[in-house]
């Protein structure tokens, strides 16, 4: 029974990792710039059983016996979301493929799709910032100084903001490491970070991306993979009975 027992078990883990990812993409509905991730499941190593040993049957067909599933991938569904039109001059959606690139804190340079920004007054300097306060940065990876009108009023001039804002793209997308909600940073699988080039994306001001996550989809997934884990839950307790009566047998 010691086989049932771990392919039950790992149908509990990977099942509940599966809920896990489809819990986090429903939580992040309403964050901007938000690409949902997708579980790959596999099957694990499985053996042939002869089923055919007294030649009853034609051929020599055999029965698979596998051991259980896992998690191969956690997939970067890299989908454009829909377009929310806000007005706010400081709110920028991207189509295509580029992200916005972000000085976080310590310094390390990570990537976004969530064009939410607001600015940050530091010593009479306007920034560019996120919602987390972090620096967004220019094609040259300096932070953006949002400039004040030439007619006096002493007015930060946010339609000089778009053309400063540091635009960029990867050999590879979909292999970007998630960090936190929208926020990304690059890998050997994705490649290293490149500008953007005219032709790869367009950029809207006074709008925001939405995240891409199809609810109803990723309702429907949910129920599939707790029905799984009830399955798998319903094993490990057969197996678990099924040993209880040999032992009784063996007293």
């Amino acid at each position: 029974m010691n086989r049932a027992f771990y392919t039950g078990r790992s149908g509990l883990m990977a099942y509940q990792t599966g809920m896990d990812i489809s819990a986090h993409n429903l939580v992040n509905v309403g964050t901007y710039g938000y690409k949902a991730t997708k579980g790959e499941f596999r099957q694990l190593i499985s053996n042939h059983m002869d089923a055919n040993i007294n030649r009853e049957l034609e051929g020599d067909e055999k029965i698979e016996a596998g051991t259980g599933v896992k998690i191969q991938n956690q997939d970067l569904l890299f989908t454009q979301g829909n377009l929310q039109t806000t007005g706010y001059p400081l709110d920028f959606a991207i189509t295509g493929e580029a992200l916005f690139a972000v000085e976080a804190r310590g310094g390390e340079i990570v990537y976004t799709r969530d064009g939410s920004f607001s600015m940050s007054l530091e010593n009479g300097t306007l920034y560019l910032v996120n919602s987390e306060g972090e620096y967004i940065l220019d094609q040259n990876y300096e932070r953006i100084v949002v400039p004040y009108k030439d007619d006096g009023s002493n007015t930060p001039d946010t339609d000089a903001v778009g053309p400063m804002l540091g635009l960029f793209t990867f050999p590879n997308p979909f292999g970007l490491q998630r960090l936190d909600g929208a926020i990304f940073r690059p890998n050997e699988i994705s490649g290293e970070a490149q500008a953007a080039a005219d032709d790869e994306y367009e950029l809207y001001q006074g709008v925001v991306e939405n995240s891409n996550v199809d609810v109803a989809q990723t309702m429907a997934d949910v129920i599939v993979l707790q029905k799984a884990y009830q399955f798998s839950a319903r094993v490990v307790t057969t197996a678990d009975e099924v040993e209880q009566v040999i032992n009784s047998l063996r007293g």
